[in-house]
């Protein structure tokens, strides 16, 4: 595969399935990056190392809270978002009155999160009462309580065709029963909102104001992607600086060896499909991930990515630190939501909100463009 045509996601095809359905979406304009200006207030569930809420943040939105079990992206949440209250312990643990109390008489915009659906299970009408999904009955427990205006509800494109369909149905049924009817699903590309890297991921978007859920608009294009060479090149000398989270996995000579024949899109252990594979130069990265301490292969040197250089694909910025050492950063930066992605959906929120309000004028809606 050459490096112009590994520039496309595995899930188009599955992602022009659901984009034939354009009658309960608004596809907004968004302009990420630009300056930040005050667009209400969110609230963070799973939230791991934070990049929803660094893409939140960027739009405006100021962030009120957040849940996450796991100690190392808590510190690293602390050390981020010092302005906000966080909740280190299972969602569930976390009882309705220490929410309310947090929130106090505040009307909460947003809620945002990706409930991990593993193991997910639709029996019927009995969904509710299987213990395998606890972690998205608790996300409606949390949105049925603060009543949000929107729900933003990330995870991977596999969701979809889980148990043929069922399971992403029933969450919308569920979402419904809770206040969100027309819920939507569509699945993003994050190098189409400027991250340096094809991440494609469901979002599942509802709002309880009776509108068309907003998504934002591509701004980017498979000619117009940025690349990993404009991402990370700078640090490919840099020497190794845990003060930055430029550290990488140590490998012996005789590793480097190793490394050294493997070509671009191929991978260094023949068992593995998707692990250690060398980047392309030229185009956007492959997914960024974390595997048990390895990452994939850099494009030019022959060593994994470091812990920054795959910060800088998911988009967090450089000043923004991981606790927890080496390992523990690759694992909380590969699962993290692109921060560039987080901020286009959070930027077309804000505008929708705004636009409910009667302070932004309608944009066209895609029915409008199609017929243009």
């Amino acid at each position: 595969m050459s490096g112009a045509s590994s520039a496309t996601s595995r899930y188009t095809k599955l992602r022009e399935r659901f984009d034939t359905d354009v009658f309960n979406c608004n596809w907004r304009d968004v302009d990420v990056g630009a300056k930040r200006e005050e667009n209400g207030c969110f609230v963070d569930l799973f939230s791991g190392a934070g990049g929803m809420s660094v893409g939140f943040r960027s739009a405006g939105l100021e962030k009120i809270l957040s849940i996450e079990i796991n100690p190392f992206a808590s510190a690293t949440l602390r050390r981020n978002f010092p302005e906000s209250l966080h909740f280190e312990r299972p969602i569930e643990e976390v009882s309705n009155d220490e929410l309310l109390s947090a929130i106090g008489a505040r009307e909460v915009d947003v809620v945002c999160g990706g409930p991990p659906c593993q193991g997910f299970s639709v029996a019927g009408r009995r969904m509710a009462d299987d213990p395998r999904n606890r972690l998205f009955i608790e996300f409606c427990r949390i949105v049925e309580l603060l009543k949000p205006k929107y729900f933003v509800m990330e995870n991977v494109p596999g969701l979809l065709t889980m148990q043929k369909g069922a399971v992403y149905r029933a969450i919308l049924e569920r979402m419904a029963e809770i206040g969100y009817p027309d819920a939507s699903v569509r699945i993003l590309e994050a190098a189409e909102h400027g991250a340096p890297q094809l991440r494609s991921r469901v979002i599942i978007i509802g709002n309880r104001l009776g509108r068309k859920n907003p998504y934002p608009k591509p701004t980017f294009h498979k000619e117009t992607y940025r690349t990993i060479d404009d991402a990370i090149d700078d640090l490919a000398d840099h020497p190794r600086d845990p003060v930055i989270n430029h550290e990488w996995t140590a490998h012996s000579a005789a590793y480097e060896q190793r490394i050294a024949q493997v070509p671009p899109g191929g991978s260094l252990y023949a068992t593995f499909r998707d692990a250690f594979k060398r980047q392309y130069s030229g185009v956007p990265s492959m997914t960024a991930k974390e595997n048990h301490g390895g990452t994939h292969i850099h494009h030019t040197k022959n060593r994994v990515l470091s812990a920054r250089e795959l910060a800088r694909l998911q988009t967090f910025p450089d000043d923004f630190y991981f606790e927890g050492g080496m390992k523990k950063a690759y694992w909380q930066i590969g699962n993290a939501v692109p921060c560039v992605m987080a901020e286009a959906i959070a930027r077309a929120i804000a505008s929708d909100i705004r636009q409910a309000s009667g302070e932004e004028a309608p944009q066209a809606s895609m029915i409008e463009l199609l017929q243009a």
